[in-house]
C-alpha cells in the first residue's frame, strides 16, 4: 500500500541523504529542500508547491506532477520527459531549467514565469496557448513543437523555425520577431 500524505509541510530536508518516502503527496508544501540527484521514481506530487528547492539532475521515471508549483527553483538538467504524462501540469517562477527536456510532453496553458530556459528541450512538445513571462531561451530547441496561441512578448534569445513549428496565434513583439527570422539570415535594422 502506498502511503498518502496531505497537508505537510517540509522545511529545510535533504533528501540526498535520507529519500523521499515514496508514495502520493497532496497539497503539500516543501521549502528549502535538497532533492538533488534524488531518486523520485514513481512519486506522486497533486496540488503541490515547491519553494527555493534543488532538483538538479534528481531521476523523475514515471513521477507525477499534477497542478504543481514551482517557485526559486534549481532544476538542471531534469528529464521531465520521463514522468508520467497522466494529467501532468506545472507552473514555474523564477526557476533555473538549464539543460532540461520536455520532449513530447502535453503542456498545453502551462505557465513560465521570469525562468531560465538555456539549452531546454522542447521537442514534440505541446506549448499551445502556455505563457512566457520574461524567459531566457539561449540554446533552447523548438522542434515540431506545437506553439500556438503561446505568449512569447516579453521572453528572449529564442530561436524557433516557423517552418517547422506549429505557431499559428502565437504572440511576439517586434523586437523578438528575430528569433522567428534566424535561418534566412536577414539583418533587421531598429
Amino acid at each position: 500500500m502506498k502511503n498518502y500524505i496531505t497537508d505537510a509541510e517540509f522545511v529545510n530536508e535533504d533528501y540526498t541523504k535520507t529519500e523521499l518516502e515514496r508514495g502520493e503527496y497532496e497539497n503539500c508544501t516543501f521549502e528549502n529542500c535538497n532533492f538533488a540527484g534524488s531518486n523520485l521514481a514513481e512519486v506522486i506530487f497533486v496540488e503541490c508547491t515547491f519553494d527555493n528547492c534543488d532538483f538538479s539532475n534528481a531521476k523523475l521515471l514515471n513521477t507525477s506532477f499534477r497542478d504543481t508549483q514551482f517557485d526559486s527553483c534549481k532544476m538542471l538538467g531534469l528529464h521531465f520527459d520521463e514522468c508520467n504524462p497522466f494529467l501532468i501540469a506545472f507552473h514555474f517562477t523564477s526557476c533555473t531549467l538549464n539543460f532540461s527536456s520536455f520532449y513530447k510532453l502535453k503542456l498545453k496553458g502551462s505557465r513560465f514565469s521570469h525562468c531560465n530556459l538555456e539549452e531546454v528541450d522542447f521537442t514534440e512538445t505541446d506549448l499551445s496557448l502556455a505563457n512566457f513571462t520574461e524567459c531566457d531561451f539561449n540554446g533552447a530547441t523548438f522542434d515540431r513543437s506545437i506553439l500556438e496561441g503561446t505568449d512569447f512578448r516579453t521572453s528572449f534569445n529564442f530561436i524557433i523555425d516557423p517552418e517547422n513549428n506549429r505557431i499559428k496565434k502565437a504572440k511576439f513583439t517586434r523586437s523578438t520577431l528575430a528569433g522567428l527570422l534566424r535561418k534566412y539570415q536577414i539583418q533587421i535594422e531598429n
